[in-house]
């Protein structure tokens, strides 16, 4: 069995690539990063090291990487048995070529062992998304042969992976935690047996559960932390302030799931308590820049702090701390961020209600603008 794993950064060495590795997978990653690869394809292993009250190593050994872009990676997809990728969402739209491209030669070579295609990021139906992008390069003979061997299923996925720095650059420190849920009407022949992934029947809940709660809290925590001079989420979390606010946003986005997708109230409050025992993990310096990094992209209209607010508000539920991790977001500075030069130069010269409307798509002069107005200002006293 052979693996593809796009990105072969901390999360596909960690995460993605460590569990399919384990389960006994080839494994293969496809990357642009050419002092990356030569890492990898030189020492052909490395450490996973779990950094957690309960820590150990995992040893990930015998992989190899090749250039994304070359025909070496189409070569490697015909034989594959699964492709996943941990690149980023914007970055999807760079991969889809290369993969097209392996399906059409798997197609010319006669393969007919199914294929599954997993698009392992933060964001609502990333797999569908990397489908669109894949079928649009897809010569109309190669797309029907495709509809019937590749599988694309959507998926889930949880675990903080920091940019940890290790003795062994290739070498990876994670949280123990891990959650990954994978749509199972989606696949292409049976569900492949993947020790750590979780077929489930109702995804977009799982999806949603992890984005609007893990995600909401985390960026919530970066963007107020980082406004009174915080830089890590573990501090973030130990300050009384902030952490009252992350917890609260955490719960009103929590009410909401609940009864959009029918959750056990205390199982998902529960669950609240648990991600918050792991944002104080003191082992795991993460850092508000990095994860409050792409704001613009997190303050759009499906992720994980304006879909939740307003899921709150049409349920007739409280949502003003959703509404402060709004204005945090508005207020995020790192000039080493496009997106945050980009937000920032926004407000400065189109006006804070014009940025708002922009990015977040609430209409202008919807009430709710004003809301996040009083909002954004309200941050700045915290």
């Amino acid at each position: 069995m052979k693996a593809i794993q796009f990105g072969a950064g901390n999360i596909g060495r960690g995460f993605i690539g460590a569990v399919l590795s384990q389960s006994g997978y080839e494994l293969v990653f496809a990357d642009v990063v050419e002092e990356l690869l030569n890492q990898i394809n030189t020492r052909r292993e490395y450490t996973v090291h779990v950094s957690d009250h309960n820590s150990y190593d995992i040893s990930v050994k015998g992989v190899r990487a090749v250039n994304s872009g070359s025909p070496d990676a189409v070569k490697e997809i015909v034989d594959a048995d699964i492709i996943t990728t941990a690149v980023g969402l914007r970055i999807l739209k760079f991969v889809a070529p290369a993969i097209a491209r392996g399906l059409a030669a798997r197609k010319a070579e006669g393969v007919e062992k199914p294929l599954n295609i997993i698009a392992c990021e933060n964001g609502l139906r990333a797999t569908s998304q990397l489908k669109d992008l894949v079928y649009a390069q897809l010569e109309p003979d190669v797309a029907a042969w495709a509809a019937s061997h590749v599988g694309f299923p959507d998926a889930a996925v949880d675990r903080i992976v920091p940019p940890v720095r290790c003795e062994i650059p290739l070498d990876v420190a994670v949280e123990e935690f891990f959650e990954w849920d994978v749509e199972r009407s989606s696949f292409a022949g049976p569900v492949p047996e993947i020790k750590g992934m979780t077929p489930v029947d109702n995804l977009l809940a799982y999806v949603e559960r992890k984005l609007f709660t893990l995600n909401t809290g985390h960026a919530t925590a970066a963007y107020l932390g980082k406004l009174k001079g915080i830089s890590t989420i573990g501090e973030c979390v130990a300050d009384p302030g902030v952490a009252a606010i992350v917890k609260a946003a955490m719960q009103q986005s929590g009410e909401g799931l609940v009864r959009k997708f029918g959750f056990d109230h205390d199982a998902h409050f529960a669950y609240i308590e648990k991600i918050l025992t792991r944002f104080s993990n003191p082992y795991l310096r993460d850092e508000c820049d990095r994860v409050g990094r792409e704001p613009i992209r997190k303050l759009s209209p499906n992720d994980r702090l304006v879909l939740p607010m307003l899921t709150a508000r049409g349920f007739g539920l409280p949502y003003d701390k959703l509404l402060l991790a709004i204005g945090g977001a508005l207020h995020f500075d790192n000039p080493q961020d496009p997106q945050s030069v980009e937000m920032l130069a926004c407000i400065k010269d189109e006006g804070l209600e014009a940025t708002i409307s922009k990015y977040t798509g609430i209409a202008a002069g919807d009430a709710l603008v004003k809301e996040i107005v009083e909002a954004y200002h309200k941050v700045e006293t915290l």
